[in-house]
């Protein structure tokens, strides 16, 4: 039946433009995160019943905005739908005001406080992060504003269960050929199961795409959150390291509830105990010390100087009792993630013929599959084909490696002598590892390592990121003949270096741009971040390579920031990776987790005007 005059003009009259509406319902609690499907329901129930009503001509059909517009409903319920209608241009704002605030706020109060938040944020930024030339011009200022502000935007609070596979299953040890094939059939049994609630305060790489806890991510966003607020950057440590299990494993995704898990494909939600994830964290945790040793002594003048919320931002710095109380409840679980690493991903030196300085220090990720490696953050970057239980990855070791010289600091600052010599004892065994296992000199980098069809070792040379990382985890010394030819390595057009950054995987290499092309060829922000601090580490000492590092440095600084800020110029987004031959963003937009380490890099030493400086003046005094 055709509606009637009277009802239309009822409809009229509810739906009449620019009226608020308020629709109370009662769902179930689980179901309460799913706002986005209750607006829709209550939508649709509308229009039905407008198409129920079959209008008999278009002449009493009302207008769009009317079909769409809910009824009003209000009362009680934990959902409360507001919608308000407008015809025209229009903006509102949206404040909340509680009871015991007493005055309410107003647009104006709004407006006000905006203006004055953002430009605090401004001279405050201008403060931490001093810009160095050629990055201290008023558009990178504000392209660092930007990339740093999304950063902070991107720490969140999640609550929720995390689904967890605790069988052990004996495949899960991974010690047979073919056992990626055994660990495939052992979670096909789907022995998963809820665990929790956990909590978590993080920091997320994509608000949109990744609105989770990254373990290997974190540490990266860390690092410029630290300098900006170091008393937050320790609240988020602190929040990861309250999820460490008994035997101190951390789930490399932090997938929590059922929201977050709505947004994972269902093959990658569950967790696994012997599954891990490059520990970052300890970069930030190790940067942390450093500044506290370096302000101990002088925080009583430096503290008069700060702001009240630089104050709060700094009070374990300007505190030391307080930064050194945090590390003592800090590091036993520091300590127990690393000697997880070192029990459940160690490698297999002694059945096979491999001479190294020590019997101990050799390493495998598990998890391994033929085609990725995704507990070690570098997903399908190659490895030995096929996978053997004999593998040994270069990069792992030097993850180990950083635990260990970190561990040895804090220690150290602690006053633990006896767990400092285990460190240093550790860490020296690694640095000679590396060598004996890892190092080819025909190749002139490290390798990765593997069984060869004789039982014998077997170097297996991918040239690109994988081949840096002793360099990149500071386990090099810089008068080290090895680092010219990792220097030479990244320096190489035809290898790793392009304009716009260093690409992942070699030009020459065969799998160079093939499959997927994740780790095959882009440029990734967080390794050339690393390989940015190295060079400039290098380029500071005397040595060998001094000069060679210097110039390095200072292109790949200069490609690096040029090619985000172009990106970011041309698009308004930070992306997850980059072109190696455009220098075009890629993959996922709104990527302000690691990429935003771009406001570091603007704000390292400027080695190259520091260098024109110092000739300027020699020719003066001449």
């Amino acid at each position: 039946m055709p509606i009637s005059t009277h009802e239309i003009s009822e409809l009229e009259e509810w739906g009449e433009g620019g009226r608020t509406t308020v629709q109370s319902l009662q769902y179930p609690d689980e179901q309460i995160w799913q706002a986005k499907p209750i607006v829709f329901r209550q939508l649709k129930e509308q229009v039905d019943w407008l198409v129920e009503n079959k209008f008999d001509n278009a002449e009493h059909a009302p207008p769009v905005w009317q079909v769409f517009s809910l009824q009003n409903k209000p009362g009680a319920g934990n959902v409360q739908i507001v919608q308000k209608v407008f015809e025209g241009d229009f903006e509102f704002d949206i404040l909340f005001s509680s009871e015991s605030a007493g005055k309410e706020l107003t647009s104006e109060d709004l407006t006000r406080e905006i203006k004055a938040g953002s430009e605090e944020f401004g001279e405050r930024f201008g403060g931490v992060f001093a810009l160095k030339a050629p990055f201290n011009t008023d558009k990178y200022k504000k392209f660092g504003r930007s990339m740093f502000s999304n950063l902070i935007g991107g720490i969140g609070y999640f609550y929720g269960q995390s689904v967890v596979d605790r069988s052990y299953a004996p495949e899960y040890d991974e010690v047979d050929e073919g056992f990626w094939e055994e660990a495939a059939e052992a979670r096909a049994r789907h022995a998963e199961a809820l665990e929790g609630p956990y909590e978590l305060f993080t920091s997320v790489p994509s608000r949109p795409f990744f609105p989770r806890g990254f373990l290997w991510d974190e540490g990266f966003h860390l690092l410029p959150i630290a300098d900006w607020d170091t008393d937050l950057a320790l609240e988020v440590i602190k929040s990861w390291f309250n999820l460490i299990d008994e035997d101190g494993w951390i789930g490399r995704e932090q997938i929590l509830g059922a929201e977050a898990r709505s947004k994972v494909p269902q093959e990658f939600q569950t967790q696994y105990p012997h599954y891990a994830n490059p520990p970052t964290l300890f970069l930030v945790v190790e940067q942390f010390v450093e500044r506290l040793l370096n302000t101990n002594g002088t925080a009583a003048v430096h503290k008069e100087k700060l702001s009240q919320s630089e104050s709060l931002a700094s009070a374990s710095l300007e505190n030391p009792e307080v930064g050194l109380e945090y590390l003592r409840k800090l590091y036993p679980l520091l300590r127990r993630q690393f000697q997880w690493f070192r029990k459940t991903q160690k490698g297999d030196i002694k059945s096979y013929d491999r001479e190294a300085y020590s019997s101990k220090e050799a390493y495998r990720w598990r998890g391994r599959t033929v085609t990725h490696c995704l507990t070690s953050g570098l997903d399908d970057y190659p490895r030995p084909q096929p996978p053997h239980p004999g593998e040994l990855h270069v990069d792992l070791m030097s993850w180990v490696g950083l635990m260990a010289k970190s561990l040895s600091n804090i220690g150290d600052a602690l006053g633990f002598s006896e767990d400092v010599d285990e460190y240093r004892t550790i860490l020296d065994a690694i640095e000679h590892n590396l060598v004996d296992l890892h190092w080819s000199e025909k190749d002139g980098c490290f390798c990765d390592a593997t069984i060869d069809d004789f039982e014998e070792n077997k170097l297996v040379c991918h040239k690109g990121y994988i081949s840096l990382f002793p360099f990149l985890t500071g386990l090099m010394k810089p008068d080290d003949p090895k680092v010219g030819k990792i220097l030479a390595l990244i320096g190489d057009e035809e290898e790793l270096w392009t304009p716009y950054g260093l690409r992942s995987l070699s030009k020459k290499d065969a799998l160079h741009e093939t499959a997927e092309n994740y780790w095959r060829s882009p440029i990734w922000i967080n390794i050339n971040y690393m390989a940015v601090k190295q060079l400039h580490y290098v380029a500071t000492q005397d040595g060998p390579h001094k000069e060679v590092a210097r110039d390095l440095y200072s292109r790949l600084r200069k490609n690096l920031v040029e090619t985000i800020y172009n990106a970011w110029e041309e698009t308004g987004f930070a992306w997850e990776q980059y072109n190696p031959e455009t220098g075009k963003g890629q993959r996922t937009q709104h990527f302000t987790g690691w990429t935003s380490l771009v406001v570091k890099i603007m704000s390292m030493e400027d080695l190259e005007g520091a260098k024109a400086a110092g000739s300027e003046h020699g020719h003066d005094e001449l």
